[in-house]
């Protein structure tokens, strides 16, 4: 198990597969959400690509670490030091949800490391996003539940209607046993929340694509519009029949997309 330890004690689980040789790209998850849960695109991934997963502060085998509340820019941070210790100087970096904030940051802070960028599910900054109510209602409740609780409870936030539950049980197969502890998901959902990039969002250069759900009742669809328009030549693509976790609802359509992408800026 590759640790990374960062000049606050704190110890960044990280992983890297697919050939050495071929370009890096840098894969960031979500909020309390575990790296493993990218396995739905791995497959396509790392036919070509050398794939970096890092579990963030607060969730995986990195667990509850020392500087709560966990601000973004200490998390893009971690992610940057990640691609030290694999040494990578430029990768392509594929976010989702708060990792897509972490994604803006790496792209803002140092944009002469990333080869290119993919925005998915995410926003601006919670200052200037779109926001459901009842999914902000939920995710503050989450910390009075169990895993499993919570799990059940986010199910019409995060999966689309057509989504069969052998496939929602299957990831929560590969989360539910790497679960953020409750003191882990505040710590990375209060940090989180002061961070804001919508000023800053027309000072990125790095060929960027935002990747949204059409049925995304956590983070709607707005907030991609929104990141399209501001980040300059931006592409975005909506993708049917998908809620927040759009890489589960429509696996294949999301893997395409995201080599496809590559492809263009290999």
């Amino acid at each position: 198990m590759p640790l990374l330890e960062r000049p606050d004690n704190a110890r960044i689980y990280w992983e890297a597969a697919g050939p050495g040789d071929g370009q890096a790209v840098l894969l960031i998850m979500g909020l309390a959400y575990p790296a493993a849960m990218w396995f739905r695109q791995m497959p396509a991934l790392t036919e070509r690509y050398r794939v970096i997963r890092l579990d963030n502060r607060g969730a995986g085998h990195t667990g509850d670490v020392p500087g709560a509340p966990y601000t973004v820019e200490t998390m893009a941070a971690d992610c940057l030091a990640v691609l030290d210790a694999a040494e990578v100087t430029t990768a392509h970096v594929v976010g989702i949800s708060m990792g897509g904030l972490m994604a803006q940051e790496i792209a803002l802070a140092e944009p002469e490391r990333v080869r290119s960028l993919c925005l998915l599910a995410t926003h601006p900054g919670i200052a200037h996003a779109v926001f459901n109510p009842e999914a902000m209602a939920m995710l503050g409740n989450r910390g009075e539940l169990t895993a499993q609780q919570a799990a059940e409870s986010s199910i019409p936030f995060n999966y689309a209607p057509s989504t069969p539950r052998d496939r929602i049980e299957e990831d929560w197969a590969v989360r539910l046993p790497l679960a953020a502890t409750n003191k882990g998901y505040l710590a990375q959902l209060t940090g989180t929340s002061q961070w804001d990039g919508y000023d800053r969002l027309g000072r990125i250069t790095t060929p960027t694509l935002v990747l949204h759900g059409e049925l995304d009742a956590l983070v709607p669809p707005a907030n991609g519009r929104i990141l399209a328009e501001r980040i300059p030549g931006a592409e975005l693509v909506t993708v049917p029949q998908a809620n927040h976790l759009l890489g589960t609802d429509q696996p294949e359509q999301v893997s395409e997309l995201l080599v496809s992408w590559l492809g263009r800026h290999r």
